[in-house]
């Protein structure tokens, strides 16, 4: 590799690292975007109302007539997005007139994980009627009205955490009192189980690519992430590469191509308190087709579970133990558990984390690319933990 400035990258050396990093057509799209823009300005407070105009110029190109935008606020919440909530006044095909609580999710110009907006509102799309998820009304791909790009979705009710919980960020040290664990615990297998055995092969899913059989997608996977380490890694970590070798040499094959969430976990859902129901799934930026073993591993990870009142018994998600929790999958879908294809994404989502936390959450923070940088900054602190559980991993298994 190169010595590169990669607050400034070289195009010889963004050109190098794509071609190092074959990825889905549009994954390279946006990673490639990324860099291009790094060297420019860094991230300017966008002012409210210049977002409100942005939205009006692009549904009165999608929808036309006539729309009022009412009562429009930032809304808080997400390490990655900026987010508007507003209420619109509108006529509703086969509705009539209507006010609809929706929701812009926009880039800033830089963030914590980089992601396809497109493939986003695919995902939400194809999600409808499979497990709850707000719907995604309208998109602007490549911010041709708004400073970035960015998609209008429906606004949904609940809480992502119970209301007496004291975590700062919802999923991280979030406790899940008794009596919501087995509701809430049954409908977070059985939205799983939904998730992995839906037929994306009825979908609109053009931003995707389709893995051929063997271990394709997994090879896909990889080069995405070991090339969102490479952009955006502040120094050599040698655990990160003996952990990328290691996978590299143990790649499963996948027995059946799922939709992938990407980010299954507590937090990223809305659940109403009053009848403990899973109202909306959120953040799909992320999703993908693969190996559902993916979605498992990450659900079960320590950070987003804690023990029982005894604290002998490691709950996953807060909800039930591992061995329940993946007796539970396997009969809700029909499909199997390897134990040794989850060791390997145990492997794969610590690193994962790692280029995250410590590798574009640093970046984006240091170059002053995003709102968030403050929380970005504290977020690489989990990083550390991650690496040490790596090592543990790899201990064992190699």
């Amino acid at each position: 590799m190169l010595k590169v400035d990669k607050n400034h990258p070289s195009t010889d050396w963004i050109e190098q690292i794509r071609e190092l990093y074959p990825c889905e057509a549009e994954i390279d799209r946006v990673l490639t975007s990324k860099l291009v823009r790094r060297g420019g300005p860094a991230y300017a407070p966008i002012q409210l109302d210049d977002v409100i105009t942005g939205t009006e110029l692009l549904l009165r190109n999608r929808i036309g007539g006539d729309i009022k935008l009412l009562r429009p606020r930032w809304l808080s919440g997400g390490a990655s997005k900026l987010q508007m909530a507003f209420d619109l006044d509108w006529v509703q095909p086969d509705v009539g007139r209507t006010c609809t609580p929706m929701v812009l999710r926009m880039e800033p110009s830089e963030s914590i994980v980089e992601t396809s907006r497109l493939r986003e509102f695919q995902a939400i799309q194809a999600m409808q009627g499979v497990v709850p998820i707000p719907p995604a009304y309208w998109i602007d791909a490549t911010a041709e009205y708004l400073p970035y790009p960015a998609i209008v979705y429906g606004f949904a009710s609940g809480v992502s955490k119970p209301s007496n919980s004291h975590s700062a960020v919802t999923g991280l040290g979030t406790f899940i009192p008794s009596a919501l664990r087995q509701p809430l615990g049954h409908q977070f297998v059985d939205h799983l189980a939904r998730i992995h055995t839906y037929d994306w092969r009825t979908a609109d899913l053009s931003a995707f690519e389709a893995p051929k059989a063997g271990t394709h997608a997994v090879e896909l996977h990889l080069n995405h992430w070991e090339r969102v380490w490479e952009e955006d890694a502040n120094e050599d970590v040698p655990l990160m590469r003996l952990a990328m070798a290691w996978m590299r040499d143990n790649m499963p094959a996948v027995d059946h191509i799922s939709f992938i969430h990407g980010d299954y976990r507590v937090g990223n859902f809305l659940f109403t308190e009053e009848d403990i129901r899973i109202s909306a799934w959120l953040d799909w930026e992320m999703a993908y087709l693969g190996d559902r073993h993916e979605d498992l591993a990450w659900a079960a990870k320590s950070i987003f579970g804690h023990y029982d009142e005894t604290g002998s018994t490691f709950l996953v998600g807060g909800f039930m133990p591992a061995d329940e929790f993946f007796a539970a999958y396997e009969k809700a879908s029909g499909l199997s558990v390897n134990p040794q294809t989850l060791k390997f994404y145990e492997v794969f989502n610590n690193y994962r984390a790692v280029a995250i936390s410590l590798a574009s959450g640093y970046r984006a923070a240091r170059n002053g690319k995003t709102h968030q940088d403050v929380l970005l900054a504290w977020l690489s602190g989990i990083s550390y933990p991650n690496l040490e559980e790596l090592r543990v991993q790899l201990e064992e298994l190699v």
